[in-house]
């Protein structure tokens, strides 16, 4: 019975968060937000007009370090290793190695947004 019980109240539950969520966004509609968008770019306009590579720069340096910070993931499940002094080794160096990344992109200046 409790497991009947969960289940309808999971459905309903569920239902009425998708009725609200397609429902909700159709009462304010105007121009802006019913025209498509394209990471600051003109949709409508010409497809050969010159663009900035900081989008990409900055997509990049996201991806690097979202990579690195991947890499840390598994550590709580490491700690429980008995070969605790190469778990530590690894994850300070992998610590520092993003410490040195974030340091050096910021001397040169690829974190501003600036040109």
């Amino acid at each position: 019975m409790n497991m009947l019980l969960a289940l309808f109240t999971n459905v309903i539950l569920a239902s009425i968060l998708v009725v609200v969520a397609f429902w909700l966004p159709q009462l304010n509609i105007y121009a802006e937000k019913a025209s498509p968008y394209e990471c600051g770019f003109d949709p409508m306009g010409s497809a050969r007009l010159p663009f900035s590579m900081k989008f990409f720069l900055v997509a990049i340096t996201f991806l690097l370090f979202d990579l690195e910070i991947a890499l840390l993931l598994p550590l709580p499940w490491a700690s429980q290793t008995t070969h605790l002094n190469i778990m530590i080794t690894t994850a300070l160096a992998l610590i520092s190695l993003l410490a040195m990344s974030l340091a050096y992109e910021w001397f040169q200046k690829g974190l501003e947004w600036v040109e």
